[in-house]
């Protein structure tokens, strides 16, 4: 069994495509299913069902999965241990940002860290915030950005990025509006697993209502154009409706409700010197600009 086994063997069962796995892996496709065959050959069984949409894990396959991920961890780990004892700084990290954060700060700060350790290979993946703390916890990201409505979760350290106040859009509401003006109106709402959208299910859980909601998606941009053409309310960052450039009524909330986007990485540290250097990397950014 080789190593290149492994690393195609987890690729495609983390992408679901033996396509999307090449691409990552920077390989062939073909490859990629031999190489695939070659290790199931070797263990008897079928890792993987085949269909026309893509694959997914046999019994066999998910038995495999956690020990591949564990050999190729340990492998890196070994690497890890050389780089250290030479003062290299060298190797890949993973990096997710929440698909709703428009931030200028993040694409700078990424191009600065590689000038700095040229070396190093860095990865950006966006999600919702649930999905990226469950890829930082299972170790698939370094580092992410994500959006927070309450304390950090278990097992994840946080640094706050920046705190941005949430205003009601559209509905021709008066300047100030509590809560309860979202009682029965059609909502615009973020995407379920959001930070913005768990401080909006909160609030209106808070005031004894569950709200309705008309339509819902991950870019703050497309829900103040939807409230600008009247198809419902909104509740979004002051900034994204200046962002999107509609003309459409903004109401302060009341008391006033906002939303955190914060740097996020495992709370038992990242593993790796590159990861750890751009955890660090990011810190000190963070403290610059407070």
């Amino acid at each position: 069994m080789e190593l290149r086994h492994l690393q195609y063997f987890v690729a495609v069962a983390e992408e679901g495509t033996v396509t999307a796995a090449a691409a990552r892996l920077h390989v062939a496709q073909p490859g990629v299913s031999a190489q695939l065959r070659r290790l199931e050959r070797e263990l008897g069984e079928p890792l993987f069902d085949r269909t026309s949409r893509g694959v997914t894990l046999t019994e066999a396959g998910r038995a495999v999965l956690p020990y591949a991920r564990t050999a190729l961890r340990a492998v890196e780990g070994a690497r890890t241990a050389v780089d250290e004892l030479t003062g290299l700084i060298r190797g890949r990290v993973a990096v997710g940002m929440a698909s709703a954060m428009a931030s200028s700060a993040l694409p700078e700060l990424l191009a600065d860290f590689r000038d700095a350790h040229p070396g190093v290979e860095v990865t950006l993946t966006d999600g919702t915030s649930d999905d990226l703390v469950a890829a930082l916890l299972d170790g698939r990201l370094d580092l992410a950005w994500i959006g927070l409505a309450g304390p950090a979760p278990d097992g994840v350290a946080t640094r706050v990025v920046t705190e941005q106040e949430l205003v009601v859009v559209g509905g021709d509401l008066p300047p100030e509006v509590g809560v309860v003006a979202l009682r029965d109106r059609p909502l615009i709402c973020m995407s379920r697993g959001t930070g913005l959208r768990a401080v909006v299910d909160s609030a209106c859980a808070a005031a004894g209502f569950r709200p309705t909601v008309a339509f819902e998606a991950g870019d703050p941009l497309l829900l103040a154009r939807l409230a600008a053409r009247g198809l419902g309310i909104a509740v979004l960052p002051r900034a994204a409706v200046v962002a999107a450039g509609v003309e459409v009524g903004v109401s302060h909330l009341v008391p006033e409700l906002s939303s955190r986007i914060e740097l996020a990485w495992r709370a038992e540290g990242p593993s790796g010197p590159a990861a750890r250097a751009l955890v660090g990397f990011a810190v000190a950014a963070l403290r610059r600009a407070a």
